[in-house]
This record gives C-alpha cells, sequence and structure tokens, in this order.
C-alpha cells in the first residue's frame, strides 16, 4: 500500500499494519480510518517523559519482568469494529516483546495525558482501551491544572462508569503496586511552580 492516503479512506486493521504511513505524525486506526496525531505540546512531553521515568524506574527495581512504554500501539477489540489500533501516551506490560512487533502484547496499565485540545479524542480512546481483556488501570493525567482520573477493573471484569478524580494527594496504581503525589507527576512543568 502507497504511503499516500485518500481522505478518511477505510482499511482493516491488517491492512494498516503493513500500511508505509507517510513520514511525519503518528497514526491510529479508529473504527477502520487512519487517523494522524498531531505532535504533543510541552508541557505534554515532559509530563509524558516523567511519568515513564518514575515509572519505569519503580518497575527496574520492583517488578523487572515488566516495562514501561512510550507511544504503545495498542489492539482494542471493540463490538462494533475489530479494525482499531490506538496509541495511548504510555503503558505498562510485563510479556515480552518479540523483535519485530508492532502490537504490545496484553498491557496492564494504559496512560494518557489529557491536553485540551484532544479531550474528546483521548475520551474515546480510554474508553476503547476497556475492551482489552489484559487492561486493569488506565490513567488520565491533566495537563491544565494538576490531577488525575484514574478506571480501574473490579475483579469480577467491569469497569466503572465514571473515573475516580485524584486531585491531591496520593496516586496508587495497583496493577504494578506503585503510589506516588500527583503533584510529582507535574516535575519540570509549568503547573509545578504553583506547588
Amino acid at each position: 500500500m502507497t504511503a499516500v492516503l485518500k481522505r478518511r479512506e477505510m482499511m482493516t486493521l491488517a491492512e494498516f499494519l503493513a500500511w508505509d504511513a507517510p513520514d511525519g505524525p503518528s497514526w491510529q486506526l479508529i473504527d477502520g480510518v487512519p487517523e494522524a496525531m498531531a505532535p504533543a505540546n510541552g508541557t505534554h512531553a515532559v509530563m509524558q517523559n516523567e511519568a515513564g521515568r518514575l515509572i519505569g524506574n519503580h518497575l527496574a527495581t520492583h517488578r523487572p519482568g515488566c516495562q514501561a512504554l512510550a507511544n504503545p500501539g495498542v489492539i482494542p477489540r471493540l463490538s462494533d469494529s475489530e479494525d482499531n489500533f490506538r496509541i495511548p501516551d504510555l503503558g505498562v506490560t510485563c510479556t515480552p516483546i518479540p523483535r519485530g512487533a508492532i502490537e504490545v502484547a496484553e498491557p496492564i496499565l494504559l496512560i494518557e495525558i489529557l491536553s485540551p485540545g484532544n479531550a474528546k479524542q483521548t475520551w474515546t480512546n480510554v474508553w476503547a482501551y476497556t475492551a482489552i481483556p489484559s487492561v486493569r488501570e488506565i490513567l488520565v493525567i491533566r495537563t491544565a491544572s494538576i490531577g488525575v482520573q484514574i478506571l480501574r477493573r473490579a475483579p469480577d471484569g467491569t469497569w466503572p462508569d465514571v473515573p475516580l478524580a485524584i486531585d491531591s494527594g496520593e496516586l496508587h496504581l495497583q496493577s504494578i503496586g506503585f503510589s506516588i503525589p500527583v503533584a510529582a507527576l507535574y516535575a519540570g512543568t509549568w503547573l509545578a511552580e504553583g506547588t
């Protein structure tokens, strides 16, 4: 398949994974439609790096078989479309990653950094991630103000209808046994100056 893409051209997941996408932005497959992702702003990039560093350091010490990954490709199996390939900001998997793999197998934690300009698409992705059987938690980190929202799968496999909001204090990620003050995720950003 050529790198040139006609507007709103439909693709199967197999076609998308074999596609030689145009240089530039990353691409997601949303219900069979390839969509370019806008580059992250500076605050988003700093927060993605900081969250990845903190979680990666924790995993290296306490869960050495697990890895934190930036922009991992995941495949939610949605009932209305099998043709989805989404790219969260961060993910954690405890399954080895084979050479040349595009999809991250069995992620247990997925993280999105919520910028005001992409809130609708981010939340669409967050709810799609609940269709991945291995995912136990989904963390959404705000960039307009300090605070996070977390979705945690219940023991019976269900998800809550509404995420838990945490604006201050301690954030605990049960999926990886990690606790951190919410404000620590904002180190190096303009939001940290007020804390």
